[in-house]
């Protein structure tokens, strides 16, 4: 079966923006995203793909907070 990954290794990494900012945005996202309707396909493709990134951006901003890399 084939199928096309949520997100591509070779994408343009995480630019990091500060903890609170991220924080921000991954509520934000999750406001937006937990209204959209479970049974529009389209729907959940584009709220899955915004909380990917959105968790992404949150972890890429928690590891520049500790000093780490991605």
């Amino acid at each position: 079966m084939s199928f096309n990954p949520l997100c591509d290794p070779t994408d343009a990494p995480i630019v990091g923006v500060p903890l609170a900012t991220a924080i921000a945005r991954a509520r934000e996202a999750l406001a937006e995203k937990g209204q959209a309707n479970l049974h529009d396909r389209d729907e959940m493709i584009r709220a899955a793909y915004g909380l990917h990134h959105a968790l992404h951006v949150l972890l890429a901003a928690l590891d520049a907070e500790r000093g780490e890399q991605s």
